[in-house]
């Protein structure tokens, strides 16, 4: 009786998460009780749930910070945007699956199934108070995630992806916990986070070597799930083996949720500590900058060039959160996150269609595209420029705003470097772009030469709403930014 009372006082403060675990329940039933053929359904479910999500979470803004279940779980507005990226990428995703999922004949339910309780896990992380809160979050997420990747069981190389994901990503969260006990223990076995700060001042451990220990071990296991270099070897392989759209799901929640338990851990708990954890983040946001546009320049596979990509994308990043106690920093990493999100997805959509028809992810076989299909090709292209940071599109602006904030904060080298790698990173996709418009009979493989679209209406109009959108967001998204970055200075926790 008393957990009940708990939950009916403090259930609006996880009342969008509720929505999510209601949705998950009614499609478990409507699994047991259904047809299989009628698929409209699980996927009518799915989206209304997240919808509704978003939806409350919209009405629930500006209210003021609340710290419910017992300090376990907290609401502010630097959380609810997150929880909105979080579900915005799931939104946008789902549609991705139809025709995959349908080419593919995977099982429908547990796919969406997975997809939602990875969302769920994430929003829980978004919100943690406490060091277990936010394992049980994290890991809640993690564990989707490499069910997601080895989601075709037949397939040898998705098995390859799931076991060194499973493995290597079971190692970081054991080097996590084993920062986070550190806290524990130097805080005088306090778990909430605030708690934590006031137990090192108490305790007199705050400029301890233990410190260092959690600093270091907490910085590995965040690393591994934001794909920062040296801790990206999972990334390559995952990306090239996993399903396709899983590969776009995993390429944005795991550097959303991520990014927002990077940012409350350092700036609350590593708060005596801002020297040495910016540090430590400017080291890693150079190595993932530069290793991951170079390495980049020299990939065959679209998903792997996309893998070492979003690796120097999150070197970007970092400049955001580095930058956070100045004027603007956590604004605009938001801000570019939020682009990122369209501009990342938006390319997923257009290659999961083209391999799809083709059955290739060579990106050499993408040569005469336009060709055969205009819109494909000028939707790649639009997001390929964005994602390079080419003006007047969204990618451009997040850019410069995060560089500018950068420069204000006095990072000048992390802006320097991260201006030099966005042209390096132009290179790459103008490679792709120019192979997307050529008309030479000889440079076109005969993937594009036998290029189909594809009949069916349903899965056909759902990938390309998706695509559309987010290709319309790339485009439009920076010329009206400034009222997103109104909103996003309002985040401040």
């Amino acid at each position: 009786m008393k957990e009940f009372h708990l939950l009916l006082f403090n259930g609006n403060s996880i009342f969008p998460e509720c929505i999510l675990i209601f949705g998950l329940f009614i499609l478990l039933i409507t699994d047991l009780i259904s047809d299989q053929k009628d698929t409209a359904w699980f996927y009518f479910i799915s989206l209304t749930s997240l919808v509704l999500s978003i939806t409350i979470l919209l009405f629930r803004w500006r209210e003021e910070p609340m710290i419910s279940f017992l300090g376990n779980f907290q609401t502010n507005n630097f959380n609810e945007i997150f929880k909105f990226l979080i579900l915005l990428c799931s939104t946008l995703c789902i549609p991705l699956s139809v025709e995959y999922i349908q080419c593919t004949e995977m099982a429908i339910t547990e796919f969406l199934l997975f997809i939602l309780t990875a969302t769920l896990g994430g929003m829980f992380l978004c919100g943690a108070n406490d060091l277990v809160t936010i394992f049980v979050a994290l890991e809640c997420l993690s564990l989707c995630s490499y069910l997601l990747s080895g989601y075709t069981k037949k397939d040898v190389r998705s098995n390859e992806a799931t076991m060194k994901y499973l493995l290597m990503g079971g190692a970081s969260s054991s080097i996590l916990v084993y920062g986070l006990s550190w806290l524990y223990g130097l805080s005088g076995g306090e778990i909430e986070l605030q708690e934590i700060v006031n137990g090192l001042i108490n305790t007199q451990m705050y400029n301890s070597p233990g410190i260092w220990i959690a600093l270091i071990s907490i910085t590995v296991g965040i690393g591994f799930k934001l794909s920062l270099v040296p801790f990206h070897q999972w990334t390559p392989d995952v990306y090239e083996g996993s399903p396709t759209p899983v590969v776009a799901f995993l390429s944005v929640i795991s550097k959303v949720a991520a990014s927002a338990l990077a940012t409350r851990i350092f700036d609350i708990i590593f708060y005596f500590s801002l020297n040495e954890w910016h540090f430590v983040l400017e080291i890693l946001a150079i190595l993932s900058m530069v290793l991951g546009n170079f390495i980049a320049l020299t990939q065959t596979s679209m998903k792997r060039m996309l893998a070492y990509s979003g690796i120097g994308q999150i070197g970007y990043i970092l400049i955001g959160i580095i930058d956070g106690d100045s004027n603007n920093g956590y604004a605009s990493m938001i801000t570019y996150m939020l682009f990122y999100i369209f501009m990342n997805l938006g390319t997923f959509a257009c290659i999961v269609l083209f391999g799809l028809r083709t059955g290739t992810d060579n990106i050499r076989d993408y040569a005469g595209l336009y060709t055969k299909d205009p819109f494909l090709a000028f939707s790649l292209t639009l997001c390929l420029l964005s994602l390079g940071g080419i003006p007047p599109l969204a990618g451009f602006f997040g850019k410069i705003y995060l560089f500018w904030c950068g420069w204000q904060a006095g990072s000048y080298l992390l802006v320097s470097i991260g201006a030099l790698m966005s042209v390096i990173s132009i290179y790459y996709y103008l490679k792709i772009i120019k192979l997307l418009m050529t008309e030479r009979n000889r440079e076109i493989t005969p993937h594009v030469q036998n290029y189909r679209i594809s009949s069916s209406s349903i899965s056909k109009n759902s990938i390309e709403v998706s695509m559309i959108v987010c290709s319309i967001a790339s485009a439009i998204l920076g010329i009206v930014m400034n009222p997103i970055i109104a909103i996003a200075q309002e985040t401040f926790f």
